[in-house]
């Protein structure tokens, strides 16, 4: 029986209800993403019915969904910094929270400078293009371990059509031999290993090693703090993202480590997300 958009809203509304924490909006990305609507066609041609393609395609992704596979790599793309970002299984699905991790990147690189940066576990690509995008004169170096990672970074790249983004694959700063870098920036991995929330929602279908980094969470940020020194110029600026109650750990460490004008950053949410540091 054919559907309307309207219809089959509800109707998807009501499957995801017992497994998604925003069934409404799921539903309402799927029909955009398989119909090629933004939301006020979506509206104006609600009454508008479903062809059988369309239809079949979305009962797919709605079971999908159902099981609890994130939007973002249904739909293949998750916005951020007001870009239509490509994602895929292979990258950490970007976050809001990390909006605040550029933001702090940008407040320090003057408008006109021609800094070398480097993104560490660069994922997706979504800080390195937006620092890229935001300062065109400086030189954005991303680096992941995974080459499949590198490849959504470079689909990104490519969509926004920047020319001062070099991707390098490796391990941290392996790929970063002989650079000496105005500012690092990384949001690696931050979760201690045995949190219950890495079984739960759309995490549990995200790479892990995106997510976890030993016992404590900080196993990657300690690395990075303990060899950013080697790649920073003298004041060279050091941002790293971690998790809401890491802060007090993550500066003392940096404190441990040498650094100085150590400052930590508060989200949206009012807790503290993103440190920052001199060498």
């Amino acid at each position: 029986m054919p559907l309307t958009i309207e219809k089959f809203l509800r109707f998807a509304t009501q499957k995801l209800e017992a497994t998604s924490p925003s069934p409404r909006l799921d539903a309402e990305v799927l029909v955009m993403h398989i119909c090629g609507l933004d939301r006020s066609a979506l509206i104006t041609r609600a009454h508008a019915e479903l062809e059988t393609a369309q239809l079949k395609e979305l009962d797919y992704l709605l079971a999908l969904r159902q099981r609890g596979e994130p939007i973002a790599y249904l739909t293949g793309t998750r916005e951020f910094w007001s870009m239509a970002l490509n994602v895929s299984p292979a990258t950490l699905i970007p976050r809001p929270e990390t909006e605040l991790l550029v933001e702090k990147a940008l407040a320090l690189i003057p408008l006109e400078a021609a800094w070398i940066v480097a993104d560490l576990g660069t994922g997706t690509g979504a800080v390195a293009i937006a620092v890229a995008k935001e300062r065109p004169r400086c030189r954005v170096i991303a680096t992941d371990f995974l080459p499949a990672a590198l490849n959504v970074a470079r689909s990104n790249v490519k969509k926004f059509g920047l020319t001062n983004v070099e991707l390098r694959q490796g391990d941290w700063f392996i790929p970063l031999a002989g650079e000496k870098l105005d500012m690092i920036v990384s949001n690696p991995p931050y979760v201690c290993a045995n949190d219950p929330h890495l079984q739960q929602g759309d995490v549990r279908f995200e790479p892990m090693s995106a997510l976890a980094s030993g016992a404590d969470g900080l196993n990657a940020i300690h690395q990075i703090a303990a060899q950013a020194q080697q790649y920073l110029k003298p004041g060279g600026w050091l941002l790293l993202e971690h998790g809401f109650d890491q802060a007090d750990a993550v500066a003392g460490l940096l404190r441990q480590k040498g650094y100085r004008d150590i400052v930590s950053h508060r989200d949206l949410s009012g807790n503290h997300r993103v440190t920052e540091c001199r060498r």
